[in-house]
């Protein structure tokens, strides 16, 4: 039986001086950011029809929650949300909650006030639950229709939680019904809800917590607490949302910025692929071919420019937890772990650990992608004798046609500040590294690849390179977490849609997959070389090029993506997905949905410059048959 007795209340603190300031901006529509004594402050991302509070722990009625920390989980989601409160207590908060509802009322002629708390305990709720209990969640609620409509989408949601360790139990009851420690605001006047859950992610007797199920509590219950809000305001004229996480922030605050500038100062330090990509390969071919292709040749590295160590010191003292942001905390701590893996494969270098690191930052290559490119090669192999003796684009032609697409870009974007070099420590082809495209100075090609080739590198890596330089975080140029798949996914379609997708090209990138199979299966150099000039007929030259790519350094996962990610793409595209949202940034395809929802919330803005291969003649029509559905066969452009 829950009591409803409510103490007598305490002598109530007056309207802060600089609220005059705070009710102008949210007139005007400005951003407000005010901290105030004993840790408080008030955020308004912009101005909104509700307000997210937190009242620190320890400050409240006697016994009503767990002591103050850094570790309190309703802070968190609390400061998550676009529009909140943290106060040091309920007499501090109430002048202020009172004056923000007052003017949010006002401008939006409705106002809904979400009181976040924690329990005092992690009661067990049941006896005979032999490892991991339900948790307990209460919800109290003012009794209008359309608050009572927010409650219960806000139950609802928290109830469909997919919960790794523990589901919640939610007991939900009117305002009359709570204990004043469990709503502390119902009698504010303004429609209210309090969320109150059992601490589950600290430790049993002691103050240290389990980091996932933290993590997890945070995204889980801000996603409800919008959700709520969503139901609330959804008759409001002028807000007619999409999806509930457009009411997340619009601005990011400056603890992103700084981890940011950090996490690309570490990212630019070195390059990846330059530092694993030998400097001797005419020499190597040389050598191999004199053995009779018997015995692996000897590769040779540039020496190291980056302090391993020393960078990842760098790395992790950034510090994540100030963002405020879920969903950007989350993408920051994915592209941590990743720099933290490439930094460990360029420290074993040349050993038998950087194989296996590789296997973790690429991935294995799943058995039913060695069917689809085995299938490739097979269908393809009598095409082989049919083809003519193409003309041919040397190192100089490449380059001059760069930069004139680079000087086409720079006329519709004056950022793209791209580069074009002439190496002669790169085996024959292109890359890009940055904002440069490096073209080998012993690159041979059929002609008609260039213009394909170059979509590839200047239309998609380039492009979305200053595309996402453009956002203001430096994080979608240097790429958010395992976003190689669908980069290069994104730039193969990039060639079939430019009109250049010849067998050979095709047979290359599923070659690519059977070799690196091998690779990981701990074939031999020579083996994997053997198997793909006798047994798919490839050429020995383009043969070499291809297992040198897959055992630099040590043996390099990388290769079989390129199928991998076209495959990602053409099932998105079939599925009805848009090819925009690619181009913002370098993004994986996991994070299609995360572009979206930034995207919606105006953290990010629309591409500042549009592929080129987009107005190839056919390429509509190209398009339109990948939504339709197609396999990478019926890519082969004629």
């Amino acid at each position: 039986m829950i009591h409803s007795h409510r103490k007598a209340p305490r002598p109530e603190a007056t309207e802060p001086d600089w609220m005059a300031e705070v009710l102008a901006c949210i007139e005007t529509g400005k951003s407000v950011r005010k901290e105030f004594g004993d840790g408080g402050r008030l955020h308004i991302d912009r101005p909104l029809p509700f307000l997210c509070v937190f009242v620190e722990a320890g400050k409240r009625e006697a016994g009503s929650a767990l002591g103050v920390g850094d570790h309190v989980v309703a802070r968190d989601i609390a400061s998550a949300n676009a529009v909140y409160l943290l106060a040091p207590d309920i007499a501090t908060a109430r002048p202020i909650i009172n004056a923000v509802g007052r003017a949010l009322q006002k401008r939006f002629g409705t106002f809904l006030l979400l009181e976040i708390g924690e329990l005092a305990d992690d009661a067990l709720l049941t006896d005979d639950a032999p490892y991991l209990p339900p948790f307990e969640v209460k919800v109290f609620h003012t009794g209008d229709a359309q608050t009572t409509l927010a409650a219960n989408v806000l139950v609802e949601a928290v109830q469909d939680v997919k919960a790794k360790f523990r589901t919640p139990v939610v007991q939900q009851g009117a305002a009359v019904e709570a204990p004043a420690q469990d709503f502390a605001f119902a009698d504010t006047g303004y429609p209210s809800i309090s969320l109150r859950f059992a601490p589950i992610y600290r430790q049993p007797g002691s103050d240290n917590v389990y980091p996932d199920l933290r993590e997890q509590l945070v995204a889980n219950i801000f996603d409800a607490g919008l959700q709520a809000f969503a139901a609330f305001i959804r008759d409001i004229d002028g807000l007619k949302l999409t999806t509930h996480r457009q009411l997340g922030r619009k601005a990011f605050v400056d603890a992103v910025s700084r981890a940011d500038r950090s996490i690309d100062d570490i990212a630019s330090s070195f390059d990846f692929l330059l530092a694993v990509t030998p400097i001797n390969a005419d020499a190597a071919w040389a050598e191999f071919k004199a053995g009779g292709f018997r015995t692996a040749p000897r590769f040779l590295y540039r020496p190291l420019t980056v302090d391993i160590e020393a960078e990842k010191r760098k790395l992790f003292t950034i510090a994540f937890d100030r963002f405020e942001d879920p969903v950007l905390y989350a993408l920051y701590r994915e592209k941590q772990q990743e720099l933290d893996l490439q930094l460990s494969m360029l420290a074993a270098r040349e050993t038998p650990r950087f194989i296996e690191l590789g296997r973790a930052l690429y991935g294995p290559v799943e058995p039913s992608l060695v069917d689809v490119a085995t299938r490739i090669l097979t269908a393809t192999a009598d095409s082989l004798a049919s083809a003519t003796e193409p003309e041919m684009a040397d190192c100089f032609v490449l380059d001059r046609r760069a930069r004139a697409m680079i000087a086409g870009y720079q006329g519709q974007y004056p950022g793209f500040e791209a580069t074009v070099e002439l190496r002669g420590d790169l085996p024959s082809g292109l890359m890009v590294s940055g904002n440069r495209l490096l073209v080998s100075r012993s690159t041979l090609m059929d002609r008609r690849r260039v213009e394909p080739l170059l979509s590839h590198e200047v239309g998609v890596h380039l492009l979305t390179y200053f595309n996402g330089s453009a956002q203001g975080l430096r994080l979608f140029r240097s790429g958010l977490a395992g976003y190689e798949g669908m980069q290069e996914g994104l730039a193969v379609f990039a060639e079939y849609l430019s009109g250049g997708m010849t067998v050979e090209r095709l047979r290359l990138i599923a070659a690519r997959v059977v070799g690196c199979a091998m690779m990981l299966d701990s074939a031999p150099f020579e083996r994997t070389f053997a198997s793909l000039t006798d047994a798919y007929g490839l050429d020995p030259d383009d043969a070499f090029n291809l297992v040198l790519r897959l055992y630099r350094g040590g043996g390099l996962a990388k290769d079989a993506i390129y199928l991998r990610g076209l495959l990602q793409l053409l099932d998105h595209l079939k599925a009805g997905g848009a090819l925009d949202p690619f181009w913002m940034g370098k993004i994986s395809a996991s994070h299609f949905h995360v572009m979206q929802e930034l995207s919606a919330r105006g953290l990010l803005q629309a591409p500042v410059v549009r592929p080129d291969f987009l107005s190839h003649p056919h390429a509509q029509t190209r398009l339109d048959l990948a939504r339709q559905g197609i396999s990478p066969l019926d890519m082969i452009n004629p």
